[in-house]
């Protein structure tokens, strides 16, 4: 029988994991406080801690690695209500097991409480604490999208590990990337953001590797590259979807070898440099096409980090619209956003993401000239002007619009949830489409369904279609 201590003051919630993994078979201690908790391990230690950030007294982060030392290293799994990217990162380096948002669903704790414990008796070595480092740009958010990527940077700044950013154009990849270099131990060593789109053809292989003089016209003199000058630093190379096959060759030798040759010579050089890479095109749809090197995506995405776009995390717009307010040249008064801009914020498309929402905020600041900014003040939504989606991308998008809304909600009879009444809408079309296109046949429709022609003849049966 294990033992685990939950430290929360939230009753509720010590209440629910006693419950749920005494059910589970272990034995549950709680306390309310990191100094309770301190008082409980000296009398017998647990086998794992779950523990919250926001405690009485001393706070959870600042126990964790207390606790870690008086638990002989017992694994620590952090929850919290005000995850960012700070509390992900500080928890990760004081030795975390791993990182929860509030609110959690308890099969989701349990599994991972279940993990730690059968991780507990081949414990990796603690990870070095770094020095808090600031960040060159601000990511916020406190969505649970959000709260993924915050611990994706948290696990994989510490390595060198190369880190492929990927996402809409605007959602902030390069933040992103500075992040993981500034809370790496690169922190003190350059940070060298190369757009590869906004090279030309011509430049962008000396630009990046370097030439030596006379190597090709107005090459007077030799001339190191970004990745070389970069030193022990960190290179992103933005837009990496948009490179040619031959150089994409040299930057898989440069990453692989860790050298390169400049332009016009032929003596290899080391290059000490983390690679990281970001684009905003789906590169297995370009390897598929034959414009990018399978070789090379597999050796820039040894870890994938991909950014949600801004309508999928909708719930981060106030703190956003709010964030971008504070830095307005022009400063609005009122105070926060009324309610009818963060209403109007929420039904836009948002195809610029986080960066055309920091333009609208600009935008309203100026036309608000120093009053509260009202849902007229903001310009008008920009035109979606993605190239089209395809019919599952669309599908997917259709669905989320009618699960958003109200009428999704309301049951006119009051006893079914908004899962059963999404099927009895869009099992009937489906059914009766798969049987049309099998004429009739419900062997041949169960198969493509991916169902047993029992399961098949009780749907048919239900919706009355048999």
């Amino acid at each position: 029988m294990s033992h685990v201590l939950i430290v929360d003051d939230e009753p509720g919630i010590c209440w629910s994991f006693r419950e749920f993994l005494t059910e589970d078979g272990h034995d549950v201690s709680v306390a309310a406080s990191a100094e309770e908790a301190f008082r409980i391990v000296d009398q017998r230690r647990p086998d794992a801690v779950v523990l919250d950030v926001r405690l009485p007294g001393m706070d959870g982060l600042s126990a964790l690695r207390r606790l870690k030392a008086q638990t002989g290293g017992a694994p620590i799994i952090v929850i919290t209500a005000f995850g960012n990217l700070e509390t992900a990162v500080r928890a990760v380096r004081e030795g975390a097991f791993d990182y929860l948002s509030k609110p959690f669903d308890l099969d989701q704790a349990a599994d991972l409480v279940g993990r730690a414990l059968a991780a507990a008796e081949d414990r990796p070595p603690p990870r070095p604490a770094l020095d808090p480092a600031e960040l060159a740009g601000t990511l916020v958010g406190s969505s649970r999208p959000m709260q993924a990527v915050f611990k994706q940077i948290a696990l994989v700044a510490p390595t060198d590990v190369p880190v492929l950013i990927t996402g809409e154009s605007g959602t902030g990849k390069e933040l992103v990337a500075r992040a993981i270099h500034e809370h790496s131990a690169r922190s003190d060593q350059p940070f060298v953001p190369v757009c590869l789109g906004a090279l030309g053809a011509g430049v962008v292989e000396s630009e990046l590797f370097g030439h030596v003089r006379g190597s090709f016209t107005g090459a007077v003199r030799d001339r190191a590259g970004l990745l070389e000058l970069a030193g022990g630093g960190t290179v992103l190379l933005d837009e990496i979807g948009d490179t040619t096959p031959e150089l994409q060759v040299k930057l898989l030798r440069a990453i692989e070898q860790r050298e390169l040759t400049p332009v016009g010579d032929a003596r290899p050089r080391k290059i000490q440099a983390r690679i990281l890479a970001a684009t905003n095109r789906a590169l297995p749809e370009l390897i598929r096409s034959g414009h990018f090197r399978e070789d090379l995506y597999f050796r820039l995405s040894v870890f994938e980090i991909r950014l949600p776009n801004l309508r999928d995390r909708r719930d981060d717009l106030p703190e956003l619209a709010a964030h971008f307010l504070g830095r307005c040249a022009v400063r609005p008064g009122g105070g926060p956003l009324a309610d009818d801009v963060l209403e109007e914020l929420r039904r836009r498309p948002w195809p610029g993401n986080v960066r055309e929402l920091r333009n609208v905020i600009e935008h309203a600041a100026v036309v608000a000239r120093g009053q509260p900014i009202r849902p007229e003040h903001l310009p008008p939504p920009a035109p979606v002007l993605r190239a089209a989606r395809s019919s599952d991308e669309d599908l997917a998008a259709r669905i989320d619009d009618w699960a958003r809304r109200p009428s999704a909600e309301a049951d006119p009879a009051g006893s079914t949830g908004v899962y059963e009444r999404f099927l009895a809408l869009t099992e009937p079309p489906l059914l009766k489409a798969v049987l049309a296109a099998c004429d009739g046949n419900r062997a041949a429709a169960a198969t493509r369904l991916g169902i047993h022609r029992t399961t098949l003849r009780q749907k048919l049966r239900k919706y009355g279609l048999d």
